[in-house]
């Protein structure tokens, strides 16, 4: 569970700065002025990079930039690779599980293979990784 709390941190840091470039882009863009309030294309945006940024590492790969560095990969329940699909069905019930206070991310504490919501959901487990190659 620590591994994976200390991952999803690393991976939030790294979110923030494409987050940052982003918006950096967007004001440019906009000769900057900034997203009026209640504008719904930019959350939207803000999700869809995200979205990109976890399904992408987990489809090829099976790891993200901090799930690389704590040594961990999400791979199918079969130990196959994930598939854009299932990739989007992790990251969409996950949303939903920290959305709930973190009720789906908790499951994993008390589940017998260390499973949330959204793993169960993908059809997903997350195992210790080999270590990295010099």
């Amino acid at each position: 569970m620590w591994r994976r709390v200390a991952a999803f941190g690393y991976d939030l840091l790294v979110l923030a700065a494409i987050y940052v470039c982003f918006t950096l882009v967007v004001l440019a863009v906009r000769l900057g002025v900034a997203v009026p309030p209640g504008s719904w294309w930019f959350p939207a945006s803000l999700f869809a990079i995200a979205m990109a940024f976890f399904c992408g590492f987990w489809v090829h790969g099976g790891q993200t930039v901090g799930m690389r560095a704590w040594r961990i990969r999400v791979v199918r329940a079969d130990g196959s690779p994930l598939t854009w699909a299932r990739a989007a069905a992790r990251f969409g019930v996950g949303t939903l599980s920290l959305a709930l206070a973190g009720l789906g991310l908790w499951w994993s504490v008390f589940d017998r293979d260390k499973r949330g919501w959204h793993d169960l959901c993908a059809g997903t487990r997350v195992v210790r990784a080999a270590p990295l190659a010099r």
